[in-house]
């Protein structure tokens, strides 16, 4: 089939698709799909939907899987209604978590679902602190937060074929969602001497490498930050590290041993592994330093985004997906051109642990109408919130492990 006739096909799919979603809200409605019988979840099992807030809805739905039945929960965001946005559930800084419906609550959200996979633990080595900060790049209101660690000191399941750490969830200042991939870009200037930066608030550093910590980094040691390879996240630390302090425009501190604590503001701390430690050496208290730093957009300007892995584009699963291991899942789904988004958690009740695989949940987020969908952090982590009848958020779906996980970061609803 040419591409325009799978786009069509895909179209026809997503409408479909939608048209179940907004059928009358007695009873449930059962829709096979064009993938009933060719290895993906039967038949879909839709409730009946509920308005959250104007633009906003939220139903209930289950599907049988390879492993058993599942049962999950949906929101649809309407990015048509002016009144509705979406933007960066996250504790106010970078190296912290905090439960969904708490992020939820902060900040006024109507809806929410958790985000990023993080660094959740630090078994591999032993007395290093685990940071809590996520993996991919995040934005908040427009403002860069962090960038993405190298490929292999992330956390998770195998990403698929093509994918890196700095792919993205992302709604842009047009206020589409989309797919995207943000690069990190920065340099320390000195005189006549300039280092090109690898890293922007983020647990891992690639070897040889030097990063940028502002005070959205938080109080969370920056000791993980020289733990670990490129392509090994248990490697043991480096040996040769190098800290330096910039205050208002000129070098305060140099230490050879990573920090922890709140950086005030007005500072930034440079932090060096192996040959980045020996650059950062050229440095002393007092210098002129400018330090520059922005993460580029392969589509246009971001107003939110973060991390996780894309698991269907243009309405086709990638290529490599796993189709083996069936888990609870987070994921989030874009349709009708970057209008709406789904935002779907799985439940975690005994009877519905089993989940879904990646390959199968793929499948499950375009037979729910999405074109692209991006796959976040699953297990104890999945929890999907909306505004309860009191004002606070309640959680809608039964947390794998009994209660809600401290995450990172979630996806926030909003409506004016």
């Amino acid at each position: 089939m040419s591409r325009r006739g799978y786009r069509v096909r895909a179209v026809l799919t997503g409408l479909v698709a939608w048209a179940s979603l907004v059928a009358g809200s007695c009873g449930a409605t059962a829709w096979a799909g064009p993938d009933a019988g060719s290895g993906a979840p039967d038949a879909l099992s839709l409730g009946a939907p509920a308005a959250v807030a104007p633009g906003v809805g939220y139903r209930e739905f289950s599907l049988k899987g390879g492993h058993g039945p599942a049962h999950g929960h949906l929101l649809t965001v309407d990015l048509r209604e002016k009144r509705v946005s979406v933007d960066l559930l996250y504790p106010g800084v970078v190296g912290a978590r905090e439960s969904v419906s708490r992020l939820a609550d902060r900040r006024g959200a109507v809806g929410g679902v958790n985000g990023d996979f993080f660094n959740i633990a630090e078994e591999q080595h032993p007395g290093v602190e685990a940071t809590g900060a996520p993996v991919g790049p995040a934005v908040a209101g427009g403002r860069a937060l962090k960038s993405a660690v190298p490929d292999g000191q992330r956390f998770g399941p195998a990403m698929p074929r093509g994918v890196t750490t700095e792919d993205v969830l992302a709604v842009g200042t047009d206020r589409v969602a989309r797919l995207d991939r943000l690069r990190f870009e920065g340099v320390v200037r000195s005189g006549d001497d300039e280092l090109e930066l690898s890293g922007f608030n983020q647990y891992a550093l690639p070897v040889g490498g030097v990063g940028a910590y502002t005070p959205d980094w938080g109080a969370a040691s920056r000791l993980r930050a020289t733990c670990g390879t490129d392509t090994d996240r248990g490697a043991p630390c480096s040996r040769t590290t190098l800290e330096v302090t910039v205050r208002d425009g000129r070098v305060a501190a140099v230490s050879r041993r990573p920090g922890k604590g709140a950086i005030p503001r007005g500072s930034v701390v440079l932090l060096g592994r192996d040959g980045g430690a020996r650059d950062l050496s050229r440095l002393e208290v007092g210098d002129r330093v400018e330090v520059s730093k922005r993460l580029r957009s392969r589509e246009g300007a971001v107003s939110f985004a973060l991390g996780g892995f894309p698991i269907l584009r243009d309405g086709r699963a990638l290529g490599g997906l796993d189709a083996a291991t069936a888990a609870v899942r987070t994921a989030a789904g874009v349709a009708d051109h970057g209008r709406r988004l789904y935002l779907l958690a799985l439940d975690g009740r005994a009877e519905y642990r089993a989940g879904l695989t990646l390959a199968e949940l793929a499948a499950a987020m375009r037979k729910l109408g999405a074109v692209d969908a991006f796959n976040l952090d699953g297990g104890g982590s999945s929890t999907l919130v909306t505004r309860g009848s009191g004002g606070r958020a309640a959680v809608r779906n039964h947390p794998s492990g009994g209660a809600e996980r401290a995450v990172p970061n979630g996806i926030g609803v909003f409506v004016k």
